[in-house]
């Protein structure tokens, strides 16, 4: 094994069956770096040989997740729902990375599972009755962390990988039409009518109404782009009588670049104007993301295909608007009806004739 420098620092080669292996030992130190290079020469031995690498360092939880939170780049809603994901979980598994189980995450789980039970606004409820949905989402953040690990390589074996998520409970809720009028006309003021009519129009999701632009508005071809969405697709939404009646009411200023705006400034939220217009119409347990569904049903329950209502709300996979299959029965028992409900169709003497005729 030969040490040489490069600058300042130290680095070593040697050969493992007539392999050259070069690398730094990142120390100016030469004793320090002997050490460093006999690790290496080791390390690649035990590859060799198929030895399990031995961890040269106890990488703990809370440290590596601070890394982790630092390394991230998505949207920051979705950091900030880690970081509140992680206040469950990191108690629970303040240790070296390197000792987390399967086994460790299933306890966990169940012991999460226990907690949401027992909440008191689950008091009464059947099992099945309970959203498990924070749950999951701390069980995928768990995951997306120890992928990162592996990325990092701080471990070999991602621990949460296999981890089956919780049952959740589908949250499907829908309006009646007098229900909806009465939400609408419970709003403070125009701007929360207008999207909460939008959002049902449309079935857009929240951010995606609060961040569109006129530019992104065709009203001469009757169509909206929605752009930069959730799942980072963009999306045509057409526009129907009623929506482009809103639209139009809607005083559009030229230096203004948002539909939704206040005094010309975009809006950050709503929730607060949306509570108030669900207290006026005696609407309880309803949220601002339940409108999108109210959109989807009332189209599935028009006859719009699945596909087509889908393809509407910006999903990319067919299971998400399986969702609302339940609401279509009569529209599947006519599509059976058009084709085998025909009495012509079983004429004695046809095709379709089942008695061998003498």
């Amino acid at each position: 094994m030969n040490l040489y420098k490069r600058g300042n620092i130290w680095w070593c080669k040697f050969r493992v069956d007539n392999i050259l292996h070069q690398y730094s030992c990142k120390t100016k130190d030469k004793n320090v770096a002997a050490e460093v290079a006999a690790a290496l020469n080791a390390d690649v031995v035990r590859k060799k040989f198929d030895i399990p690498q031995k961890y040269k360092k106890e990488y703990i939880f809370n440290e590596v997740w601070g890394e982790y939170i630092k390394s991230q780049t998505t949207l920051k809603k979705t950091i900030e729902s880690k970081i509140n994901a992680s206040k469950h979980f990191s108690p629970f598994f303040a240790k070296p990375i390197q000792s987390i189980s399967t086994d460790m995450l299933e306890n966990y789980k169940f012991k999460r599972k226990l907690e949401m039970i027992s909440m008191p606004k689950n008091i009464g409820k059947r099992e099945q009755e309970i959203s498990f949905r924070t749950v999951n989402i701390e069980l995928n953040t768990l995951n997306h962390f120890f992928n990162y690990c592996i990325e990092k390589a701080y471990l070999d074996k991602n621990p949460a990988s296999g981890i089956k998520k919780l049952n959740e409970l589908s949250r499907l809720k829908t309006l009646s039409d007098e229900d909806i009028n009465k939400l609408i006309a419970g709003a403070g003021n125009k701007l929360t009518r207008d999207l909460i009519t939008f959002l049902i129009y449309t079935g857009c999701r929240k951010g995606e109404a609060l961040n569109l632009k006129w530019d992104d508005v065709d009203l001469k071809n009757d169509v909206i782009a929605v752009k930069a969405t959730k799942t980072k697709y963009d999306r045509y939404i057409p526009i129907s009588k009623p929506l482009k009646e809103l639209l139009r009411g809607i005083e559009k200023k030229d230096d203004v670049l948002y539909v939704f705006n206040r005094n010309g400034a975009k809006i950050g939220n709503f929730r607060k104007s949306f509570m108030t217009a669900c207290r006026n119409a005696g609407l309880k347990d309803l949220r601002i993301h339940d409108l999108r569904h109210v959109f989807a049903s009332k189209m599935v329950m028009n006859g719009t295909s699945l596909y087509i209502t889908g393809e509407l709300l910006g999903h990319r996979t067919t299971q998400m608007t399986k969702r609302y299959s339940h609401l279509v029965p009569d529209t599947l028992k006519k599509a059976v009806d058009d084709v085998w409900g025909k009495k012509e169709n079983f004429k004695r003497g046809t095709a379709y004739d089942c008695k061998v005729q003498k």
